[in-house]
């Protein structure tokens, strides 16, 4: 009797074990899968936030400006709600809009992208023409100055409508080069651009503009050399800011005029696209060696912000000279 329940036993325990030998395959092959998905997810989100790093630079060197004047207390807490706005810009709005477009409308993105870029362009040539007549910021700093709730929170709002656009831009650049894959890794993607672009930009943006609160702090140290650094810290952020928004606008014609010669080319007109290939294999000839590589990339992005700011100062005129002249030909 013990026997035969002995034999039972042993006849049922085969199955039961081999059962959970397939089953543990199993899981391990799905592990695999799923590492492997993982790793793709993540070279795709490399390569795509590469792609849009010139919007970064872009991104980055813009939001500063928006905590110019408030006192030291409120600068992170701002900073703080800037960046909230920006990951639900990104997640809520520019995610769902970009993942049904390229689902069901994807030649429609390259259209996206051509209006992207043109407003990068008049958005950098903007900024020239007012550095060269002087123009726009002596009032915004007098304002912000107040110190006022209700103005923190216009600049908070202004700032979030900022980021929507590049953000937008950041997040159909990235969709591009991703537009191959499968919808899940799209989707994934796309989360981890978001977060991990949100992430970088309004961290860099705080550490610049606390900076100049380290170099206070460090400069009344007991330290002669933490006072050195602290003093040489506050001397460098002014020069800094300068330099960043220099980039800033530097990227914005650079990158909006690269948007717009290669979209242009998906949209079915090659010819600026060819010629700046063209361009770019020329220079890339005159050199042996990684020089050569350099001066074809410097040609091109030369080439593409002279493009931004011609188009973007067309659109400046439009929207700033031509009804200046309008009114002043109505008022006489």
């Amino acid at each position: 009797m013990c026997r035969a329940r002995l034999g039972t036993a042993e006849i049922g325990e085969v199955p039961v074990a081999g059962g959970l030998v397939a089953l543990l395959d199993d899981v391990a092959v799905l592990a695999k899968a799923a590492a492997a998905s993982i790793d793709d997810v993540g070279a795709a989100a490399g390569k795509a936030s590469v792609k849009a790093a010139g919007v970064v630079v872009d991104d980055t060197a813009v939001t500063p400006r928006y905590v110019h004047g408030f006192t030291p207390d409120r600068e992170l807490p701002i900073i703080r709600k800037i960046a909230i706005g920006s990951i639900r810009n990104k997640l809520l709005i520019i995610l769902p809009v970009a993942m049904i477009l390229s689902q069901f409308l994807p030649q429609a993105l390259p259209y996206l992208l051509i209006a992207g870029g043109l407003f990068l362009c008049f958005e950098g040539a903007e900024k020239v023409y007012e550095a060269l007549t002087g123009g726009h910021h002596d009032d915004e700093d007098n304002t912000a100055a107040q110190k006022g709730p209700e103005f923190e929170k216009s600049m908070i709002s202004g700032a979030i409508r900022t980021d929507l656009i590049l953000s937008a831009e950041i997040m159909v650049i990235s969709l591009s080069s991703v537009e191959d894959e499968p919808f899940l890794t799209r989707l994934l993607v796309l989360v981890v651009v978001a977060i991990l672009i949100t992430a970088l930009v309004y961290g860099v943006v705080a550490l610049i503009v606390k900076m100049d609160d380290v170099g206070l702090a460090l400069a009344g140290r007991e330290s002669k050399f933490s006072r050195k650094v602290g003093r040489g810290l506050v001397a460098a952020m002014p020069k800094v800011m300068s330099v960043l928004t220099t980039v800033g606008i530097a990227a914005m014609l650079w990158v909006g005029g690269h948007i717009l010669i290669v979209n242009v080319g998906e949209a079915g007109f090659h010819w600026p696209a060819d010629r700046l290939h063209d361009l770019e294999h020329w220079f890339g000839e005159l050199v042996d060696g990684g020089f050569g590589g350099v001066l074809s990339w410097t040609s091109g992005t030369v080439a593409s912000a002279l493009v931004g700011l011609v188009l973007g100062a067309i659109v400046v005129l439009i929207v700033h000279l031509i009804p200046k002249r309008k009114k002043h030909t109505a008022e006489h």
